[in-house]
Order: C-alpha cells, then structure tokens, then sequence
C-alpha cells in the first residue's frame, strides 16, 4: 500500500480520539447529570424523527450522499494510488465500454502489474461488482460516483436493517455514526479499493430482510435477501458465505422445525423469484468467470495468485513454489508485502500476535476508540436475546478469520451490520448504568455521539487549520485519522500534462534498485492501444525497442519515479528515437 509521507512531528488523531475518550469517562463520572436538559431535548426531536421510519432511512442516504459532496473542496475526489485503485478502475473502463474483458495486448510482458490478470484476458483480478458500480459513476461523469451512491445506499440500508433489530431512534443512531465514520473519510469512500461499501450493503439488506420475510414471507423481503446474496457473491464471496451461512441454517430450522413455520404455498411465493434470481446471478457470474479466466468453475483472485503469488490465503495452504517474475518490481511486492505475514502465522510463537493484531486492525477500523466504550456491557450483549443470532453470525467470523491469514478491514464488511447492532445494543445498555445511583451511562453515551461528531469535524479541518496529523500508526488506519491527499499526485500530474499533448505518448517506467514495490505506476486503461497515454516497464534494450517500434506513432518519454526531481518537466528525462 503506498502512502504519502507523513509529517514527523504533530498530534495524531488517533491520540486526540483516546484523550477525548478518557476526557468522556472523567466527566461522566464527576458531573454525571451534565447539560442533560440540553441533551434531552435533542433526543426527543431525534427521535421523532426516528419514529417516521422511512423517512429516517431516506434522510441518511441523502445526509451521507450530500454532506461528502459538500465537503469536496477539502476532501476532494481521491486519485488513485493503490494496486487495487487501479484494478478496479481496469474493470470499471471495461464494463463501461460494453466488454466483459479485453484480449491479452500484444506487448503484454511490458504492461504486467498487481492485481491484473494478462492471461487468458487482461481484467482485474477482482470480483465484479465493485467495478460495475464504478461502471456506473463513470457513465455519468466518474468513476468515484458509483462509489458515493454505493455508500450512500449502504447508510440508509443499514438504518432499515438496524430497524429491524433495534428501536427506531437507534437505528437512525447507527445511520448518524455509520456516515462519521466510513460515508466521510473512509478509505471506503476516499479510494477505489476493496468494494467494502458494495459488500457492506449487501449484508445489510441480507440481515434486514432475514427477520422480516421470517415474519411475513412477503415477496419484497425475499427480493431484497436475494439481492443481498447477489451483492456478497459478486464482491466478497468467502466472507459473504460466512455470514449467509448461520441466515441460512436459521431459515432452514425455521422452515421446518418452526412453530410458526410458514406454508408451503406462502413460502412459494415468497421465495420463488428471488431464489431464480440467485440461481440467474449464479449462471452470469459462471458466464464471467468463464469469459475473464477460462472456465466457470475458475473463480476471481485464483488465477492471478496462481500466476503472480507465492502466499497463500488460508493458513493450512502451503507456499507455492516462486513463479519467474519477469519484473523484479513484481517479485519484491509478492515477497516482501505478503511472505511475512505468511511466516508469522505460520509459526507457533506468532499465531497469537498475528490473530490479534488482525482483531486491533478491525477494531480500528469500525470503531476507533471512542465507540469502543460501549463495550463494557459486551457481557449484557451475549446474554440479550434480541442480537443473539448476530453475535452468533460475528461467532462465525471470527472462526473463518481465524484460517485466514490476512486482513484488510474491507474484507469484513459484509458484517458491518452486524457490527453496528452489537455496538448500539451494547450502547442501550451503557444508557442504563448507574453505578453507585449516578446516571453515569446515560452520559457516556451522549459524550460518545457528541464526540464523534466532534472528530469528524477536526477530521475534516484539519488541513486549513494547519493540525499536524501524521498518519499513525502506518498502515493500520486507513485515512481516517491522517491525510494522504497527495498519494498518487506525481503520476497523475504527468498523465493530464501528457493527455492534454496533441500527440500520443508511451511512457517507459524506470525503477531504482531500492523502489517501493506498492508505489506502482505502470496501469493502462481497458483499451490500451487506443490510449491517449500507454505505461509500460523498462525491460532489457532489445525488448525496448520492439515495444518502440510497435507504438511508432506515439512519443516516447521515460519516467523516474524515484527521482528527487518532482516538477513534471523534470520527470520526463529522456525522448527516445527511432
């Protein structure tokens, strides 16, 4: 993962939530009945609001889809900057062209990179829908559209299913934390990377549905279970299984054993068409992996791994014999980047370490520390009937995770749902503790919400007020508590100057011995040939010279990206000749 340089010195935001969570308990403690006129007053207009359930469902989505606008002049749309950016940027530009895939180009050995599959296609390696819904956005303007509305939907999604499970005013809670917290400044919504909204969606509108359609068996609640399926299974299929798997276990108990069991002839109708939609997307999601890969049995990742990696992603694989790597680029990201945490793992003494830093990375991630207060009540919670089938579905996860050897918080979003009825039914809770009579719960809460909203703003203003807010710690925090806006800048810089040429150019990449393997360059739109501008790899000079004879007609620079030069005039070097 590439990431800007971060400042040496400066507050971490990280650190500004941690004092503000002790500041939270030290006052909850000493003046538990603080402005608790102020606060009710809020409530009651929150929850009616709460109470017009629909309309709390469609004030989220328009919240989280308006406010990320509003804010683009300091959070402007990302660029991409990272291997999966670009990936699913490849996928976007495909699917929006009309293709399913792109044939192998005819120079392929200089365009090879992380993440894209050459052969028997060149396509992103990844499962479809995020690049569809990219797709989508670059129809009608950006590709980063698709990813706002995808995100927009999954707020309000998340409400409607929280509606379900919890009393109104806490769903429209959930909704509220969910867009401070992945709808603003997320790397869900400030990259390209990881389909986590897309998934997340998914499991909403599945753990929505499930307890609905067990009630009413209508139609409406199995369509959109259905859909929910879809969207795991064409974003992130192995974790999408791991929650799909207890909702269906539990329908089948239901549908059998249950005491108020439906009909066979409700159940018909009920389930009906969305099981032939599933059983439709199944046939698509064949047809594709048979189009991109080569048979429809071969599933996304497989073959790019198999092509590419020496890791594995399941902790009872073993390594895989080291490919030839073409480029030393390519051998140093699959080496360094994944090798180790293989190892660690794989060892008695770092199994542990390893599993808990995955829980710390999540942790993170969906809750910070200021949400993770609530979390005292976690024993009331494991005893609430209420949420007891999704502590069960979390159960379940955890289990999976632990066979897995890597985690990126997208990863288990298909959860995040689940997550956030955990954490609210943990928060109702903590409203009712009064340790020694004082209602100091009910404070805690408050200052819980009020805070959040509170980092979110310094979050937000953080650049023209000059705070100084390092990423930290590197790699874990995924731009919620620092800034990386000018990750990506340089490339992007070179590739609108080179665009706006009136003749076509081919950009040779050239990298120091000592290059960051994460810090990639060499991408190229679905239809390379046609490109205005056409990256490629420095390989020996006889390979260079074919590759330049193959694009006569172009201009041919090279780039340094490791260069201290960074004025774009600067980075073009060299001109070749015929």
């Amino acid at each position: 993962m590439v990431l800007s340089s971060a400042p040496e010195h400066g507050a971490s935001l990280l650190l500004i939530e941690a004092s503000l969570t002790a500041i939270a308990i030290a006052v909850a403690f000493c003046w538990p009945r603080l402005a608790s006129s102020g606060f009710s007053r809020i409530e009651r207009a929150f929850g009616r609001l709460a109470r017009r359930k629909r309309l709390s469902i469609a004030v989220i989505g328009f919240t989280a889809l308006l406010l990320r606008l509003a804010i683009l002049p300091l959070s402007p749309i990302p660029r991409p900057f990272m291997p999966n950016d670009f990936s699913f940027l490849l996928a976007a530009d495909t699917f929006s062209s009309g293709r399913i895939t792109n044939p192998t180009p005819v120079m392929w050995e200089h365009f090879e990179t992380m993440h894209v599959t050459m052969k028997p296609t060149y396509m992103s390696m990844y499962f479809p829908a995020q690049g569809l819904v990219m797709a989508a956005g670059k129809v009608i303007g950006n590709d980063w559209y698709g990813i706002l509305v995808t995100t927009a939907l999954m707020c309000s999604a998340l409400v409607w299913m929280l509606q379900a499970w919890l009393p109104p005013p806490w769903a429209l809670l959930g909704g509220l934390l969910a867009i401070l917290r992945l709808g603003l400044f997320s790397y869900w919504i400030d990259s390209y990377s990881g389909a986590g909204s897309v998934s997340a969606l998914g499991g909403a509108l599945l753990l929505g549905a499930f307890p609905r359609f067990m009630k009413t068996t209508q139609l409406r609640d199995g369509l959109l279970m259905a859909i929910g399926f879809i969207l795991l299974g064409t974003s992130r299929l192995y974790e999408g299984m791991l929650l799909a798997l207890p909702v269906l276990c539990f329908l089948s108990r239901w549908m059998i054993f249950g005491k108020n069991r439906p009909t066979a002839a409700s159940l018909i109708r009920g389930t009906a068409i969305p099981l032939a939609l599933i059983v439709a997307s199944g046939i698509w999601m064949s047809y594709y992996n048979y189009r991109v890969f080569g048979s429809p049995t071969t599933l996304p990742y497989t073959v790019d791994r198999a092509q590419y990696a020496v890791a594995p992603y399941f902790v009872w694989q073993s390594l895989r014999p080291e490919p030839f790597y073409r480029h030393e680029v390519m051998r140093k990201f699959y080496e360094r980047n994944e090798l180790d945490d293989f190892k660690k793992i794989h060892s008695v003494s770092g199994f542990v370490p390893q599993t808990l830093l995955k829980l710390a990375r999540a942790t993170l991630f969906y809750a910070g520390i200021i949400l993770l207060m609530p979390l005292i009540m976690l024993r009331r919670v494991f005893l609430d009937r209420r949420i007891r089938f999704l502590v069960v579905c979390v159960m379940v996860l955890i289990a999976g995770q632990l066979i897995e050897i890597y985690l990126v918080p997208h990863y288990i979003a298909p959860f995040t749902a689940a997550f956030y009825a955990i954490g609210l039914q943990a928060m109702r809770h903590l409203r009712f503790w009064t340790p020694s009579g004082q209602s100091v719960g009910i404070t805690l809460v408050r200052l819980t919400v009020t805070f959040c909203i509170f980092l979110a703003g310094v979050r937000l203003f953080a650049e023209p007020l000059r705070l100084n807010l390092p990423l930290w710690p590197v790699g874990w925090t995924f731009e919620w508590y620092g800034h990386r806006f000018e990750s990506g800048a340089e490339r992007a810089r070179i590739a609108e100057n080179l665009a706006n040429q009136p003749e076509k150019a081919l950009v040779i990449v050239r990298y120091s011995p000592d290059h960051q393997p994460s810090n990639e360059w060499v991408y190229n739109d679905a239809d390379i040939d046609s490109s205005k501008v056409i990256w490629a790899r420095e390989m020996d000079e006889a390979e260079n010279l074919e590759l330049i004879h193959y694009y006569k007609d172009r201009t041919v620079w090279m780039v340094q990206p490791d260069s201290n030069r960074k004025c774009l005039s600067l980075y073009i070097i060299a001109r070749s000749t015929r």
